[in-house]
């Protein structure tokens, strides 16, 4: 398995290795099927931007470091829903939500490495919820790195869960984390710290951010690391940046917009190079990144010619120079 662009799609060479949904989460083309041109365009408008696929090049690669697409699409309804009620003005389903961040709490602890889903998978109408999953799952990595336990683990899900709650109370953009903290700090399940960081996710270390311009300690960890990995995941399923690109990015704001502790926590948690990515190697043979070990930044690839497989964390000579350029966006 690989992910690739949409638009780098062969029907000839290639398989979907996951279905595709549409935004009532019903399947539009199962894996294993091929998708006729014309539908390939019908995908292109509905948003959608990349694939899960398999061919020759891929071969053997399970992605297994990614988390499951049913677990995400449930979650992304539950944050749609909690959206829904308070457009409505009725209770967010704190049970619900409670469930997903202990989901994600179990997975993380579980498997050394997990990989979001770029929400580009899917159509545009679910990917805003989708991308919230994405922030809490990237965020309790970090959290684990950084020692959390459980219940600190809870509020630190639970914020990132519903950081953009405020968009359903005002479409200024401006107004929205304290729309969200007064939406959340009035729930009675859930910790006023989860409610800052929905309040804070703006902000920055230096004061430079919004809507207070805090600085400093009362920039709160929780809303670092949850600010942090929105960034990142709005960067390489938005803005599509390659992941290592929108690590240099967060590696650059250490000590200006977050600590350097949380920086340096995240880059130890977060694979640059996730399974599926076409590298080049400094040797200039191409290979392609089978799994990660040992190492987030330093994962095993498989090079296309002689298929042999090094593990970069136990050759440490053995650099990546780049990302194959024909799949500058296939992240």
């Amino acid at each position: 398995m690989r992910i690739i662009p949409i638009d780098q799609y062969d029907e000839k060479s290639m398989i979907l290795a996951m279905p595709v949904y549409d935004s009532q989460r019903r399947i539009l083309i199962a894996a294993n099927q091929t998708i006729h041109p014309k539908f390939q365009i019908r995908l292109k408008h509905m948003g959608i931007r990349v694939l899960v696929i398999e061919d020759a090049i891929s071969k053997g690669i399970t992605l297994e470091e990614m988390i499951d697409m049913p677990t995400w699409l449930d979650i992304a309804e539950n944050i749609r829903d909690a959206h829904a009620a308070v457009r409505a003005r009725k209770p967010i389903q704190m049970r619900d939500i409670l469930s997903a961040a202990g989901k994600l709490i179990r997975e993380t602890q579980l498997r050394p490495v997990l990989v979001p889903i770029p929400t580009s998978t899917i159509s545009m109408d679910l990917a805003p919820y989708a991308h919230a999953v994405n922030v809490a799952l990237l965020a309790l990595q970090v959290g684990n790195k950084r020692g959390y336990n459980d219940l600190m683990l809870r509020d630190l899900a639970v914020g990132c869960l519903l950081h953009s709650i405020g968009e359903a109370v005002t479409a200024d953009a401006d107004k929205v984390p304290e729309a969200g903290f007064q939406v959340l700090r009035n729930v009675r399940e859930l910790s006023l710290v989860s409610s800052h960081i929905a309040f804070q996710y703006n902000e920055r270390l230096d004061g430079s951010g919004a809507p207070r311009g805090i600085k400093g300690s009362a920039f709160h960890e929780y809303a670092q690391i949850g600010s942090m990995c929105k960034l990142y995941d709005r960067a390489v399923s938005s803005e599509e940046l390659l992941p290592h690109e929108a690590m240099e990015a967060i590696m650059a704001m250490s000590g200006l917009a977050y600590t350097h502790g949380v920086i340096n926590d995240f880059v130890r948690a977060v694979p640059a190079y996730p399974p599926g990515t076409m590298v080049k190697l400094q040797s200039g043979k191409e290979a392609l990144v089978v799994k990660i070990t040992n190492h987030m930044q330093r994962p095993v690839v498989r090079e296309l010619g002689s298929k042999t497989e090094i593990d970069l964390s136990d050759h440490p000579t053995v650099m990546i120079q780049g990302v194959k350029p024909a799949e500058a966006s296939n992240f």
